[in-house]
């Protein structure tokens, strides 16, 4: 019954999606056959309405209409260009959540449940929602410290989303299946493995405990950094569906004339911007993956505070250095030296050619260095490179294609504060010191530190790596002589499963048997 609603819940968001204009946005006339026959009837179910807006628009309102798991969907596909093609990439970026409120009573039932204290309690005052999105909502509130009120925000789960989510992810596994039955050119994208990622970050998204621990540690790392911080938590009322964090007085970033009225300088804050991400990324490997504007504010300082931090990406060393000599090398025209960091980052197989590859990189430099400054993009730049790293069999890599997404939403976000804002020049200071500091002759000490750091530990755990290498060799002797035996409850586990696949398949067979015994009669 569950594939029976998972097909219904299908059925209805194709239906949106076609209503909204989402399907008559696509580029349907390069397709042909029976894809274009359903293209053409999709622009004859469209909405008016739905014509005379923008794709981006249509699709805000299409995932708005399906409900918040259709909002983080979206989100999701965006860190996909390879899935859902550069394009619609952009496109999903940009997905906001606006969601309507729930009840204030809805919000005190799920705290006094998770915290399993009474809200009188926990907060001196707790106002109705300030803001709404697709997983949370965000209430005011006071606490009292030292006999003084504070003001804090309270995000709280919606009701009932964790239940709506897994219903919905059925839709989705049930439309991957499809996808890789029925569509072969797509199987190499792994739509399943794709949805079984989705449903995990969902998970991790859904237990706000480790969005508090996102903030605490990206606050740690920010303690020293000028002009950007986020709220501070406050872990006594925080719980799995509860987050109880610092109040935060600034415009928000997508407010330009708030921010020209509060006199702030906006050239200064898009740099400011850019270069606190690149540090995030490269000295901490660890990154705010979902800043658009609605996640930024400015204070009266200037100082830029980021909320929201449910969606955080990582990046070892490996990649921090892959990401900083890849710019550095487009920075300089160095157009070997980004071929050869591919290859000892073991991203490109070794049968292929590095001076080749070192051709192709120089096809996506060469014209960005033909155009004014102010007008190369640094995400293109990446979006660009991952596009010809398919050819040379570079496998996807989920890390790197979320960090394209948000430089993609950052420098958007930076371009609208400063329209003629210029990515290389800010860029340049931290790419260039983390690359002096970490590639030179102090890169080379901390890499023998770590390297014999890692020698002690192996040394240590010699006498373990003997005595299991001794009792495998002892294994592998048995198995030669005596063949190789399951233990109980593994032969069990086959023997039911082929009881399962035969009755399947007898059930199978007669209904094939029928089938063919209704069509004879049918003839005769």
């Amino acid at each position: 019954m569950s594939s029976v609603g998972a097909g219904f819940r299908l059925a209805r968001a194709g239906w949106v999606l076609v209503r909204e204009g989402v399907i008559a946005a696509l580029p349907g006339e390069e397709l042909s056959g029976l894809p274009k026959f359903g293209w053409r009837l999709a622009r004859l179910f469209t909405r008016r309405r739905a014509l005379a807006y923008e794709r981006s628009d249509r699709l805000a309102k299409a995932v708005v209409r399906l409900g918040p798991s259709y909002v983080k969907l979206g989100q999701f596909l965006a860190t996909r260009p390879d899935v859902v093609g550069n394009d619609m990439a952009l496109d999903l970026a940009m997905l906001q959540d606006k969601m309507h409120t729930f009840p204030r009573a809805e919000a005190v039932a799920a705290i006094e449940a998770s915290l399993g204290r009474k809200v009188a309690d926990l907060y001196a005052e707790f106002g109705d929602p300030v803001a709404a999105a697709s997983i949370a909502q965000v209430h005011a509130a006071d606490t009292i410290h030292d006999g003084a009120a504070t003001k804090v925000a309270v995000k709280v789960i919606r009701p009932g989303v964790r239940r709506r989510f897994f219903q919905d992810l059925e839709s989705y596994f049930l439309a991957a299946r499809l996808q890789e039955k029925y569509i072969p050119s797509s199987r190499r994208l792994r739509p399943v493995e794709v949805t079984e990622t989705l449903a995990q970050t969902t998970k991790i998204e859904m237990d706000l405990r480790l969005e508090a621990a996102a903030l605490s540690e990206l606050g740690e790392n920010t303690r020293d950094d000028p002009g950007f911080r986020v709220p501070s938590v406050d872990w006594e009322r925080t719980g799995r569906d509860v987050l109880t964090m610092e109040w935060v007085d600034g415009v928000k970033m997508n407010n330009i004339a708030g921010l020209e009225a509060a006199g702030h300088d906006l050239k200064a804050i898009a740099a400011n911007l850019i270069q606190s991400f690149l540090r995030h990324t490269l000295r901490d490997g660890f990154f705010h993956a979902d800043m658009h504007p609605g996640n930024l504010f400015v204070e009266a300082n200037g100082t830029i505070v980021a909320v929201d931090l449910g969606i955080a990406g990582r990046l070892g060393k490996k990649e921090r250095r892959f990401l900083a000599e890849i710019l550095y090398g487009f920075i300089t025209r160095d157009y070997l030296r980004v071929a050869e960091v591919h290859f000892e980052a073991g991203y490109v197989p070794r049968q292929h050619n590095v001076a080749a590859f070192a051709q192709a990189i120089r096809a996506i430099g060469e014209p960005i260095h033909g155009q004014p400054a102010e007008t190369i993009s640094m995400a293109k730049l990446l979006t660009l490179l991952f596009e010809v790293t398919e050819l040379f069999d570079m496998a996807t890599r989920p890390e790197l294609i979320l960090l394209q997404k948000t430089m993609v939403v950052v420098e958007g976000v930076a371009r609208t504060l400063d329209p003629a804002f210029n990515m290389w020049k800010t860029a340049e200071p931290v790419v260039g010191g983390w690359i002096a500091g970490n590639l030179g002759p102090r890169g080379m000490m901390i890499d023998a530190r770590d390297g014999a750091k890692a020698l002690l530990t192996l040394a240590r755990q010699a006498p373990e790596l003997a005595a299991r290498t001794d009792r495998l060799s002892r294994e592998i002797d048995l198995m030669a002589e005596h063949g190789l035996r399951f233990d109980e409850s593994t032969a069990r586990a086959i023997g039911k499963a082929e009881a399962r696949y035969s009755r399947s398949g007898r059930v199978a067979l007669w209904v094939i048997a029928l089938t063919l015994v209704y069509i004879a009669w049918k003839l005769l």
